[in-house]
């Protein structure tokens, strides 16, 4: 039997971004939880402290960080205040992103941008900037946050599809350059989730209906149930996985 210790966080300093709510502060609070200093990140400040408060509420040591993950300065900028103020990160998950969803015919040229530039440009810029204390220290671990959708399409979601697909090649790439530094870098691949996001699509008969039927587990996940796999890469329980994708989907993925 395995260790507790093995998936311990205690000690570890860990940027989870676009987490003031939803999947993402699931997240950060599963991550806090396994004994980790969190900082949440978005762009609504008041957002992002009352986020904070909540989980430094159940005694947990949260910290935020309100900026725009797609503009490199702002990035760059407070990557150095979390430096200066709470030490350099000893991991990063890179959970933001956002959907414009149009038939790609119709699609505007500047939705198309956005999304890859929220949801995998930024990845590359907050990662870039965050590396170097990780390779000095030859420790490091970077969760991405994949999608069905890096391996699956759907239409009206052309421009997402094609930012969580390069983000898994992302991914891969990272891994092949940073391994040898002593990084572990790998993704996540959440499934149909119940947020705030996917309302919406949940309270739709017609989808929920297929959602449910289409995954064999036979329902939405729940934000918690993403906990477990990112403390597992965040922890030292993965220090021998590299460039994968574990996809946490109900067995949506497994099956035709």
């Amino acid at each position: 039997m395995s260790s507790p210790s093995l998936f311990s966080l205690h000690g570890r300093r860990i940027l989870i971004t676009g987490s003031y709510r939803g999947l993402g502060l699931a997240i950060a609070r599963g991550l806090a939880q396994a004994g980790a200093t969190v900082v949440l990140n978005g762009r609504n400040e008041e957002g992002v402290a009352k986020s904070v408060e909540e989980l430094r509420t159940d005694q947990l040591d949260a910290h935020g960080a309100a900026f725009d993950i797609s503009d490199e300065a702002s990035v760059k900028d407070t990557l150095e205040r979390i430096r200066k103020d709470l030490g350099p990160l000893h991991g990063l998950v890179n959970n933001a992103g956002i959907q414009r969803r149009h038939p790609l015919h119709e699609m505007p040229v500047e939705d198309f941008r956005l999304v890859l530039e929220t949801n995998l440009t930024a990845a590359f810029l907050t990662a870039r900037h965050v590396v170097p204390d990780m390779m000095q220290r030859r420790s490091g671990k970077i969760i991405n946050m994949c999608s069905l959708m890096s391996d699956l399409a759907r239409p009206t979601t052309g421009n997402y599809a094609a930012a969580k697909a390069g983000l898994r090649m992302l991914t891969r790439s990272m891994a092949a350059e940073w391994a040898s530094h002593g990084l572990q870098i790998n993704a996540i691949g959440p499934g149909y989730f119940a947020t705030e996001m996917t309302r919406p699509l949940k309270e739709d008969p017609e989808f929920n209906e297929w959602i449910c039927g289409r995954t064999p587990a036979g329902r939405w996940g729940d934000p918690d149930e993403l906990q477990g796999v990112a403390v597992f890469l965040a922890s030292d329980a993965s220090n021998y996985i590299n460039g994968q994708i574990i996809y946490v989907d109900g067995g949506l993925t497994a099956v035709i």
